[in-house]
């Protein structure tokens, strides 16, 4: 099954108040073009799902710096000072989690399972607003997965089929990623034909990929100039 599909194509399946859930540490391994794509389509009101706020100019950045984004579900914003000053002005509204814990609710999320349990934050102030489950003789906090209409993420290679391979580090969370979206877009550098990658390469199964696009690359120069 070829999963190739242009930009003007797969824009359509985004709608203002959606939430979309994407991959990238700090930017690294964010779909740029996928993101240039939201923005130039006006997209708004979005509920984003990810490890951070990536930076100004850089990432999901660029949806919080424009306005495009009412919540954001991550593990720190320090990077992005605008998403600090949007969160403190009451104009972007942050639910934070520890990284391992955000990471296994989406994991938990993409493997269809309800939520997990962990005793990470039995020592938090926020405590009564979670729900506790015993187990084993102890009080576990209970955390719901996290699932998307939309997960994008950015992959070094694909094949037709939309098995997945990623470069080094920007592979971080956009496997798990992939897994928990109602319909998943990778944004590739390169698209192979079905059997050039290696099937021990291929980190995303295509059965997770609904549909694959064409990177159009990022000016990392002008972005990190633009964010200091």
């Amino acid at each position: 099954m070829n999963k190739i599909a242009e930009f003007d194509e797969v824009i359509t399946r985004f709608k203002d108040g959606m939430t979309i859930m994407f991959g990238g540490f700090g930017g690294v391994g964010s779909p740029p073009s996928l993101i240039d794509a939201l923005l130039e389509a006006n997209m708004k009101d979005l509920t984003l799902i990810g490890n951070d706020a990536g930076f100004p100019q850089i990432g999901v950045g660029r949806l919080i710096t424009e306005g495009r984004v009412k919540k954001l579900i991550a593990s720190h914003i320090g990077s992005n000072p605008i998403a600090g000053q949007k969160m403190q002005d009451g104009t972007l509204e942050v639910l934070f989690y520890p990284q391992g814990i955000l990471a296994e609710k989406i994991r938990a999320g993409g493997m269809g399972l309800a939520g997990i349990v962990t005793d990470v934050g039995m020592d938090s102030i926020n405590l009564e607003e979670k729900q506790l489950v015993p187990l084993n003789g102890k009080e576990y906090i209970l955390e719901p997965a996290l699932t998307a209409d939309i997960a994008i993420v950015n992959a070094l290679k694909a094949d037709e089929a939309g098995n997945l391979i990623f470069d080094k580090s920007a592979r971080n969370t956009n496997p798990i990623v992939a897994m928990a979206g109602d319909w998943t877009i990778a944004e590739v550098e390169e698209i192979v034909p079905i059997g050039r990658l290696h099937p021990e390469e291929i980190v995303t199964p295509g059965v997770f990929v609904d549909q694959i696009v064409q990177s159009k690359g990022v000016n990392w120069t002008w972005a990190w100039e633009t964010s200091m």
